[in-house]
């Protein structure tokens, strides 16, 4: 699979976390830094999402015309799927596969134009965080739908 022009991932570093109290017993956790305003990044701030989901569900396909998307998934792992649908792109009907989550941090930028989709691959749930450079709206959505199943994407979901 190839990489898709314009799509910037954003290798995450996780440093571990200092306790306030000294406990042999204690995991310290970690913190990591997801999105600065110097990573430039984000063309415009539009709004934060959060949303879960559970072993083997796909979530699968949509694009959008007005806005890009920032996805960072926090928990669990994921296969995530970007297919090209711009015309004027070097890289139109090429399709990218990125794997992200637990121990594998990253963020990802997906451009207007390009569909993206993912699938559960981990038993614990993905917990995604997405960034958009547009506020969601309900009466008219920036969101077009394309069936995961799609023939002219043709990717095989089982396989992952």
């Amino acid at each position: 699979m190839s990489h898709i022009s314009d799509v910037i991932i954003k290798q995450l570093t996780v440093h571990k976390d200092i306790p306030d109290r000294e406990d042999d017993n204690l995991e310290p956790g970690f913190l990591m830094e997801v999105l600065r305003d110097d990573d430039d990044l984000l063309t415009r701030f539009g709004q934060t999402t959060f949303t879960v989901a559970y072993k083997d569900t796909i979530k699968a396909f949509h694009w959008h015309k007005k806005q890009d998307d920032l996805w960072f998934i926090a928990s669990g792992k994921a296969v995530i799927v970007l297919h090209d649908l711009r015309e004027d792109s070097d890289t139109f009907g090429e399709t990218q596969v990125i794997q992200a989550g637990a121990d594998d941090y990253k963020l990802i930028l997906i451009p207007i134009g390009v569909a993206h989709g993912y699938k559960v691959v981990s038993e614990e749930p993905v917990l995604l965080f997405y960034h958009t450079t547009e506020n969601y709206s309900l009466d008219f959505p920036d969101e077009e739908r394309i069936p995961w199943d799609d023939s002219e994407i043709g990717f095989d979901w089982e396989s992952v």
